[in-house]
């Protein structure tokens, strides 16, 4: 793959671009905010590529990273002066899609839908990054009547920027999503919302556990509402699931308020079952989950810390699987939860007692 069109420098787009960009790919990109593909161009994502340029044979791969509402008038568009060989999009909704590029007469040989499963609260170029899709997931999405050509374009681009294919239909993408993607970010923005009238005590009192729950609700809404129009359907079936459980779990409350001690019963159920879902979820390199020991370390809150806490680890050749920070409220420390592996613990714990760190 020698030279790729990118049409849409938000944050996907333009992380594309910079990933190829690494690889030596040549690089070109469009969007209507002018404002939007100069920042891209200025992160070194690609050169600025004007929707009046006339069309060549030059361009191996089209992607356009647009909301998914544009995806098929702008495939349609690039398709129609024959800008590139082959044609992607990477948009979190596959089937709606892939329909509505049928029906606008889209050459669908030549095109093969794709969603790259990686991404961050932050939107617009300026967040992007040349490794956010390293060792992720990226949904391809072929039909039957996608050349194999194109299918192999794709697939190249994914390989390019570090993901992993994982080859599903359109249908399959989309219930899949809206399990572990659609459903959770507007479950998360309901727990959300509950703390938009919470009293300055109980927010006094957040932790780390309801920015866990909350974390992705700090999204675009108007790019989230875009994502949900085009899954509507399945996302709605997967809440309306969740629903049930959370209206079983608030009556059996209900009746443990009463002093009904057999309404434990059905919240104790939700939670094993909420353990055994949380331990389903893929691990490190998209392993099998695993389980690591947490060390915690108490880090003042200034420049160079966390540098010096990792050197440590490293003199200790103690590879450290994951880290968390929760702040000290009023206090100029923090907490570092280092997880490792559980045979480290006894060494890290130690080692890091020995240079004078304060491990409770």
């Amino acid at each position: 793959m020698r030279t790729v069109l990118i049409l849409g420098t938000g944050l996907i787009g333009t992380s594309i671009g910079l990933a190829l960009r690494g690889k030596g790919v040549e690089v070109l990109l469009a969007d209507r905010d002018l404002t939007s593909v100069r920042l891209a161009r200025e992160l070194g994502a690609g050169e600025e590529w004007h929707y009046d340029h006339s069309a060549g044979d030059t361009i191996d791969l089209a992607v356009v990273a647009v909301p998914p509402a544009h995806v098929a008038s702008e495939l349609k568009g690039l398709q129609s002066r024959g800008v590139a060989q082959f044609y992607t999009d990477v948009a979190s909704v596959k089937a709606q899609l892939i329909d509505d590029a049928r029906a606008r007469g889209c050459d669908m040989s030549t095109y093969v839908g794709s969603h790259p499963l990686a991404g961050r609260e932050k939107s617009g170029p300026g967040a992007a990054r040349a490794d956010l899709f390293l060792g992720r997931p990226w949904a391809l999405c072929p039909t039957d009547e996608t050349a194999p050509e194109a299918r192999q374009a794709v697939l190249d681009l994914i390989g390019l920027c570090g993901a992993n294919a994982v080859e599903v239909s359109a249908e399959e993408h989309d219930q899949a999503v809206a399990v572990v993607s659609h459903a959770p970010h507007v479950a998360a923005s309901a727990v959300a919302a509950r703390l938009a009238d919470a009293s300055d005590v109980a927010l006094g009192l957040a932790g780390t556990g309801v920015r866990d729950v909350t974390r992705v609700a700090g999204s675009d809404p108007g790019l989230w509402l875009g994502i949900l129009s085009g899954n509507a359907a399945p996302v709605a079936e997967v809440l309306e699931a969740v629903s049930r459980d959370l209206a079983e779990a608030a009556l059996a409350l209900r009746g443990l308020a009463t002093g009904d001690p057999a309404a434990a019963e059905d919240v104790t159920q939700l939670l094993k079952r909420g353990v055994a879902g949380h331990g389903r979820i893929p691990g490190k390199h998209g392993g099998p989950a695993a389980r690591y020991g947490v060390v915690q370390v108490v880090i003042g809150d200034r420049p160079g810390q966390l540098a010096r806490l990792f050197q440590v680890c490293d003199e200790l050749g103690v590879n450290v699987e994951d880290v968390r920070l929760e702040h000290a409220p009023g206090l100029p420390l923090g907490m570092a939860e280092l997880s490792v592996q559980p045979d480290a613990v006894a060494t890290l714990t130690t080692g890091l007692h020995e240079r004078g760190w304060q491990v409770p």
